[in-house]
């Protein structure tokens, strides 16, 4: 079920026109969206895949965009410490940082970018608009976003770090990455809301890892209490590729969170790490979609969650085999803890297999936390919150282990090790 675009919030389609309007190329695809969005219009609450997310509906109680209250912006308060990277941020989708030079490294803002005809082969091909009302607004409505494309060959020894802040504005963010053949490359973008009322932010990522390429992509959600978010990120895989995914949820209002790798070549191998902490009234939820298109390709998936007070957890993760995926490994797995009577999680875990020579499993787990091992650790003298704050913080590391930056690592365990020692869950 749907909602006609005709009874929508202006909050929803308030901010066109978009920076796709000044790109002659791209006129097709943004008349075709359009319609596509009138036609179909937004997801109401029997859409199954939005069927524990209102994000429509709560996106129409909002009030207009323009009753924004602005907060000063202290950058230093988000960074990431000990982390040597090639720093942007992004204000209400503005950059305010100048452009730094990588050699041979594409790295401008996206409308610049499509309007050389950079990119414009793989914009809202590998993210397509058709397939979700959400991307289709923001295919619309985005404004600004970076393009980075770095060359074959070249090894990126230095981290891109896009730091998003959010003052209250509603706004729409498109990122394109390239990633060449034989190249490697690390994107992190972090989420912060600095402002004094609720936002909105909607965020579409598209990336190509062309053949023996790897890209390390990390989402940290951490400093962004009130943020609603609709956060899209589309991957496409050639030959012999690699990535690595990071979604880190310890903060926000209403999270949904869309990964999507298709895997569309021989010898892939593909990790997905995923990581909530919820409390409160907390809403997360994480779509997951890794399509086995070609033969002979990995890939291991992996979500923890961990609930408190009324908040709410939603996983639901599909692996497609397609009939040439042959001699495809293909695991799933989420499991989590629920600290409250009133927490609640949904989970469903799917597989469709077309080919008969795979090897493919996925499962689920949800309970309490141990009572036997928190009894263990306090009969050695152990208080009963440090306790706790150990079991859940063993939990959750598995996840943390899989980074591969130390500074990043390093950070990832402050922030949930403060978030478990203080029962701020």
């Amino acid at each position: 079920m749907t909602t006609n675009t005709a009874d929508i919030n202006p909050t929803l389609l308030g901010v066109f026109p978009g920076a796709i309007d000044a790109i002659p190329a791209l006129a097709e695809l943004r008349d075709e969206t359009l319609r596509h969005l009138q036609e179909v219009g937004f997801p109401g609450p029997k859409h199954e895949e939005y069927r524990y997310t209102p994000l429509t509906r709560t996106l129409e109680k909002l009030p207009p965009a323009d009753r924004v209250a602005t907060a000063e912006v202290n950058l230093d308060a988000y960074a990431l410490p000990g982390l040597d990277a090639i720093l942007l941020v992004f204000v209400n989708g503005h950059c305010v940082t100048p452009s730094e030079k990588v050699d041979g490294v594409v790295l401008k803002p996206l409308e610049e970018a499509l309007a050389e005809g950079r990119g414009i082969t793989h914009f809202a091909k590998i993210a397509d608009p058709k397939a979700d009302a959400f991307v289709a607004w923001n295919t619309l409505a985005w404004n600004h976003g970076f393009y980075v494309e770095v060359p074959e060959g070249k090894i990126l020894e230095k981290p891109i770090v896009i730091v998003h802040i959010s003052d209250g504005a509603r706004h729409a963010t498109r990122n394109l990455l390239v990633v060449r053949r034989n190249a490697q490359c690390t994107l992190i973008q972090k989420f912060v809301s600095a402002g004094l009322v609720q936002d909105y932010v909607n965020i579409v990522n598209e990336a190509l890892v062309e053949e023996n390429a790897r890209l390390d992509l990390y989402t940290i959600q951490a400093d962004m209490p009130d943020q609603i978010q609709f956060n899209q990120t589309r991957v496409l895989q050639k030959d012999y590729s690699r990535v690595n995914s990071f979604t880190f949820t310890l903060t926000g209002k209403l999270v949904r969170n869309n990964l999507g790798l298709a895997i569309d070549g021989q010898g892939c191998e593909s990790h997905m790490y995923g990581l909530y902490l919820l409390h409160g009234d907390t809403l997360a939820d994480n779509h997951t979609v890794v399509d086995h298109l070609k033969p002979n390709s990995f890939s291991n998936e992996l979500y923890k969650g961990i609930m408190d007070g009324t908040s709410r957890g939603i996983f639901n993760g599909k692996i497609y085999v397609r009939p040439n995926a042959q001699k495809t490994n293909a695991f799933q797995s989420n499991r989590n803890i629920l600290l409250s009577a009133d927490a609640k999680v949904n989970t469903k875990p799917q597989l469709e297999i077309w080919a008969d020579d795979v090897k493919c499993s996925h499962g689920c787990t949800t309970g309490q936390i141990d009572e036997e091992a928190m009894f263990y650790l306090m009969t050695r003298g152990i208080p009963r919150s440090t306790a706790r704050a150990m079991l859940l913080y063993a939990f959750a590391g598995e996840t943390i282990d899989a980074v591969g930056l130390p500074a990043m690592k390093d950070y990832l365990m402050q922030r949930v090790s403060q978030r478990l020692q203080h029962n701020d869950l």
